[in-house]
């Protein structure tokens, strides 16, 4: 029994080399950093910047840890210079186990974006015909569960996806072109939004009093309740944190540049520079829009469906509200296309690697399309977009991509501490070379280190303590989700965040003892171990501020995969057919026990949440 379970925990922590990765396509290199800049502002300025509206303080949050996602992409760009994003990082650094995972969340976070991107256009369409088309299927079919079901199906949603699904289905790339004239379109749209909303804003929406709320209205303002009150936080610092859960959603995207890897001239200079200037272009972008948007309209008063042309409505600009919707159209157009590309995309790489169905990689003999999964992608999309709602879509790709977003800080913070692998022969071989035979570990070694380059052992400590260092953060940020406890000064839950502070300072202390790799790369993220601990810490604590709905269907959506991989994938990966299928860049040792404790970690991660969110 135990010689089983072994080779089944082995099986399930194989990694996949990188010169599988690296050579497994020969597209033509044909981007540059513009080009690589350009559909990062692309993918990032969807449907956020035209639909998700919040306070300043919301976006600097979610804003902050999209930079630390996206400065740990950028220094996984150079080592991996490969397609596949997070999911070809985590397959050959964590185990395929956890390449699956990421890759089947993706999937999802893919799909739900395209839906979610649909359902805001045709509130942009609706809103240029007067709301008659909306009006009239909300009359007819209301199917309202919150957070559940969609108030009434927009059954024009769902026919805009499949016209894109067959419109996918018949090119076999983007149009960079195209992209690049969509882009200078939107920022054009949201340049023209931001001059005129500095022209026409008023600082008194950020101050507000109990007066404005009278004249507006509300005569009895102790009954505000959901509304909040005054200008600039009317939330609170819990609206700040939920909002920031929501608003990351507006972020998402950035990541898909390191998807176009095998078509850059450079990638590992490249890939690195666009994440990192797309994000600040965007953060500058969505800081502007959300500033001039509560400066023009008190907040209260903000539209949901269409807040940008509701809002030039609001100071008399009749004409600019119909120049931003249209904008927004076009925009939202290729948004979608983007995110069904990118699902079908991801889907075709896990089933070549044979960890989803093989009849998903069929592809046109002639164009090299690939059907099955364009099809599939399609037909997901179209079914959410049929039946959840705009927000529930956005909280839906929101946490997959917070977690997958966690799992590549992990891989960054652990890569970097690996040894250098000097032979590329048998597997064996060099399990055999590495084997830290002279080593042992005692106190000593633990905080002073023999050796000024990384060894075996020091490898085989960080990746035990980053483990344990996820399972802390974890329980840190579900202490923390009872903040109220904490300003009450209960002495029980201020003992418990002391402790989990002083164990989380110490492993981490650890960590930084240890020596890193001298490996030359283009791009490094800055003050390891810290940042990547910090960007995990944020993911985690935003996790957590979902609500129950969203967990339930992403843990569902989780069991289905499992059920696919443990059914299917394990059986027929494509690493199992290449002997051992271990990374030639780094052996990150106590591969079991390291996947063992991030299991234990996300699956009481979403246990907790959801309990605290009943």
């Amino acid at each position: 029994f135990m010689p089983c379970t072994s080779q089944f925990g082995q099986r399930l922590v194989y990694r996949r080399p990188v010169e599988l990765s690296e050579t497994e396509t020969s597209s033509a290199r044909i981007l540059t950093t513009l080009d690589l800049v350009t559909l990062g502002v692309d993918y990032t300025l969807g449907a956020g910047i035209y639909f998700l509206t919040a306070t300043v303080l919301c976006f600097l949050v979610a804003g902050l840890s999209s930079v630390l996602a996206g400065l740990c992409y950028a220094e996984f760009g150079s080592w991996i210079p490969c397609s596949g994003s997070a999911y070809r990082f985590t397959y050959v650094t964590m185990g395929e186990i956890w390449a699956f995972i990421t890759g089947w969340i993706f999937i999802i976070s893919y799909v739900a974006g395209a839906a979610g991107v649909a359902l805001a256009w045709t509130l942009a369409f609706y809103y240029l015909i007067g709301n008659q088309i909306s009006q009239a299927m909300r009359e007819s079919v209301l199917l309202h569960v919150p957070h559940v079901l969609v108030e009434y199906t927009d059954f024009f949603a769902m026919g805009l996806v499949l016209l894109l699904t067959g419109i996918l289905a018949l090119r076999a790339k983007e149009s960079v072109l195209v992209t690049k004239v969509m882009t200078l379109l939107s920022l054009l749209v949201l340049s023209f939004v931001i001059l005129s909303g500095f022209i026409k804003g008023d600082l008194h929406n950020w101050k507000l009093t109990e007066e404005d709320y009278i004249k507006a209205g509300f005569n009895d303002t102790s009954s505000l309740g959901p509304l909040g009150s005054g200008g600039f936080m009317p939330f609170g610092f819990q609206g700040i944190l939920r909002g920031s859960a929501t608003c990351f959603y507006a972020f998402i995207g950035f990541n898909n540049i390191v998807t176009k890897a095998e078509e850059a001239q450079n990638p590992k200079r490249s890939i690195p520079m666009g994440i990192v200037i797309s994000l600040f272009i965007c953060f500058l972008v969505y800081f502007g829009v959300c500033s001039v948007l509560t400066l023009m309209v008190p907040y209260y008063l903000i539209h949901r469906g269409s807040p940008l042309p509701e809002a030039f409505l609001h100071i008399g600009w009749t004409s600019a509200c119909y120049v931003v919707a249209t904008g927004a159209l076009c925009t939202l157009f290729t948004t979608i296309l983007n995110y069904m590309f990118s699902s079908r995309q991801m889907i075709l790489v896990m089933a070549k690697d044979g960890l989803l169905f093989h009849v998903l990689a069929s592809t046109h003999t002639s164009k090299d399309i690939p059907i099955v999964a364009t099809v599939v992608s399609g037909t997901m999309a179209a079914i959410m977009a049929l039946f959840f709602e705009l927000i529930d879509l956005v909280d839906f790709m929101s946490v997959g991509t917070l977690f997958t977003h966690s799992l590549v800080a992990a891989c960054v913070l652990i890569l970097r501490y690996q040894p250098e692998r000097k032979n590329e022969g048998n597997e064996a071989q060099v399990q055999e070379e590495n084997r830290p035979a002279a080593e042992k570990l005692t106190l000593q070694t633990l905080f002073f280190p023999g050796s000024p380059t990384p060894t075996p052992l020091s490898g085989q400590v960080v990746s035990a303590c980053s483990s344990l260092l996820a399972l802390l953060l974890t329980l840190l940020c579900l202490v923390l989700a009872q903040w109220p406890h904490l300003l009450s000064g209960d002495p029980v839950w201020i003992t418990v965040v002391m402790l989990l502070l002083v164990l989380i300072t110490g492993v981490t202390g650890v960590i930084w003892r240890q020596p890193q790799s001298s490996t030359a790369l283009h791009f490094k993220v800055p003050g390891l171990p810290l940042l990547p601990l910090l960007s995990i810490f944020l993911n985690v604590y935003l996790m957590m501020q979902m609500i129950a709905g969203t967990w339930a269907l992403f843990g569902v959506w989780i069991l289905i995969g499992l059920a696919i991989y443990f059914s299917y994938g394990i059986q027929h990966s494509l690493t199992q057919n290449f002997g051992g299928g271990k990374s030639n860049m780094a052996v990150l040792c106590g591969g079991k026990n390291v996947s063992l404790l991030f299991f234990l970690s996300f699956y009481f991660l979403c246990l907790s949440a959801f309990q605290l969110c009943l």
